[in-house]
């Protein structure tokens, strides 16, 4: 303890922390070092942004080859270390959380506000001075960002009107010109979920992300991939039993199997008959439970636990489907799809008790038995399954996360159907008019914001600068007339069309963003901007651990 309290002023910081630590502060050792480290992961993904948007190739520590353009899984996979370039990570995945779409957005966004903060910095401005200015740029924006809505989905349940609102969102990664396949399979699973009076239009829909599940199947093309009106088991059953019918289903939280007593015990026989009549007293009694389940009306079995060879045997003799389930999850979706709950003994089941399913059966696809629950009519189920088919497994990995954006999307609709005009249209107006916002600042107020809110202004040119960039355009040229384009009123809608490479009326074209989905991402990257900018020291305590084991091999590296 005297030795902790004996503290070497002469030392400053050093004198404080234990060996071992790193301290940088200051804006040269800290402040812009976050910076450059910020840029450096939003470089990273920049290119990735759009339609044409490039693939990145990560191999993970488990060496795990990802190819995708997704930026949520590109950040996920890479394992950033760097604080600061954490944050952006952190915002991005939060983003993914929450509505799936736009994670791109927040990294370029927020590395683009960081770079042009570089050049305030370096010009004299204060960090504060910085801060106070993007705060009151992102409070303009807030205001500004509802009367860009430029259409709304008037209702809902609307197959067609969903369809024309997420495709833009699928658009992305590598599923770019099928996007009217993926979303009318997006748009039916999730509204297979709904319960009827939802359908009815009897209370506001809202949607469970766990109802809607994904069946990836190795093989074919994606043409070929199909909703089901149920769940997808990826084994077959356990007994010959295949194809049921109308089924009759007791869901069991237990193994069918003999029940073995917790105390030992001790069984006496005297003579060869008494061996025989103890087995086949054994057999007699999973008849007999065997049997009044079949009794029950029970035609399909489904097990949480282990099944026996005498069970199987005798379930096959009164034809009843025997299923196995590992997971206690997909157990429980099974029970939302069938309409009941598992019981927890063994033994006939009531009428309560029983679950209904239209159609029961094992398939073969792609040389591959999977097991399908499908129900025939909408109000029978909570649960539906997509069917995803492509020929590799990084091509059916990347329509999963597309998929899953559009489910994000779906659920951000039901909540608040505004759109607003994609492809830089909205980005492009908002640099337009918070650059005007930060003239009548200087003109007013004659403060320093100015600077910082003409920065945040040009940092929203990033979006459509890449998108035409990744196009194979030349991005100064098509930033020029795009902002031509812009400086007449009413011309809110205005984008760049990736098919022509020339400014469009995005909405003629059916290019949309979901409004609350857009208005988290910038919240998320300024925000993570912000609390970069406002770090002007960073200290590392010594890694935990000891000394790193020595090279195996009897000598150096080649």
């Amino acid at each position: 303890m005297a030795k902790s309290m004996n503290y070497n002023q002469a030392a400053g910081l050093g004198g404080m922390l234990k060996d071992g630590h790193k301290s940088f502060s200051g804006i040269g050792g800290a402040v812009l070092k976050n910076i450059e480290a910020a840029k450096g992961i939003a470089s990273m993904v920049n290119t990735s942004l759009g339609p044409n948007g490039m693939n990145k190739l990560v191999v993970n520590h488990l060496e795990k080859i990802i190819v995708t353009s997704d930026c949520a899984a590109i950040v996920r996979e890479l394992e950033v270390q760097h604080p600061a370039a954490k944050m952006l990570v952190l915002a991005a995945e939060m983003q993914q959380n929450e509505y799936g779409d736009n994670t791109n957005l927040v990294i370029s966004f927020a590395g683009e506000l960081l770079k042009l903060a570089e050049d305030l910095l370096k010009q004299g401005l204060h960090v504060a001075e910085i801060v106070a200015g993007y705060q009151r740029a992102f409070e303009k924006t807030k205001e500004l960002l509802p009367t860009f809505v430029c259409k709304t989905v008037d209702n809902v349940l609307d197959k067609k009107q969903l369809q024309d609102a997420i495709k833009s969102v699928l658009t992305t990664k590598q599923c770019f010109g099928n996007e009217e396949l993926l979303s009318n399979l997006v748009v039916s699973a999730c509204l297979t979920t709904l319960s009827p009076s939802v359908l009815a239009g009897k209370g506001k829909p809202k949607l469970n992300l766990d109802s809607v599940r994904l069946a990836k199947l190795r093989g074919g093309s994606l043409n070929q991939s199909d909703v089901i009106k149920g769940m997808v088991i990826l084994r077959d059953t356990e007994g010959i039993v295949k194809y049921v019918k109308d089924a009759k289903v007791a869901v069991f939280n237990c193994g069918i199997e003999a029940a073995s007593s917790e105390a030992k015990g001790t069984v006496l026989l005297k003579n060869a008959n008494e061996l025989l009549n103890y087995n086949k007293s054994e057999e007699r009694k999973m008849e007999e439970l065997i049997e009044s389940i079949s009794n029950s009306g029970v035609n399909v079995v489904i097990s949480h636990g282990s099944v026996s060879e005498m069970a199987l045997h005798f379930l096959d003799k009164f034809n009843i489907m025997v299923i196995k389930i590992q997971s206690k999850f997909e157990l429980r979706r099974i029970c939302g799809t069938l309409g009941t709950s598992a019981v927890m003994r063994l033994g006939p089941v009531s009428k309560e008790e029983i679950g209904e399913c239209s159609l029961i059966e094992v398939r073969e696809i792609s040389s591959r038995k999977v097991t399908v629950f499908e129900q025939k009519q909408d109000e029978d189920t909570s649960i539906a399954t997509i069917v995803v088919r492509a020929s590799t497994e990084h091509l059916i990995n990347d329509v999963e996360r597309s998929i899953d954006d559009g489910i994000h999307a779906v659920e951000a609709l039901f909540s608040d159907a505004r759109l607003l005009p994609g492809a830089g249209a909205v980005e492009l107006e908002l640099s337009k008019r918070l650059k005007i916002y930060a003239t009548e600042t200087a003109t007013a107020e004659g403060s320093l914001d100015q600077y910082a809110i003409r920065k945040f202004a040009e940092a929203f040119d990033v979006i459509p600068r890449t998108i035409a960039e990744n196009s194979g355009c030349d991005p100064s040229s098509i930033m020029h007339e795009l902002h031509l384009s812009h400086i007449p009123d009413n011309t809110t809608n205005i984008g760049f069309d990736i098919n022509t490479n020339k400014p469009c009326n995005v909405t003629e074209n059916g290019i949309y963003d979901i409004f609350t989905t857009k208005m988290n991402a910038l919240r998320l990257a300024t925000d993570a901007a912000i609390t970069v900018l406002r770090v002007d020291q960073i200290v590392m305590s010594k890694p935990a651990g000891g000394p790193k084991a020595p090279q195996q091999g009897g000598g150096p590296p080649m």
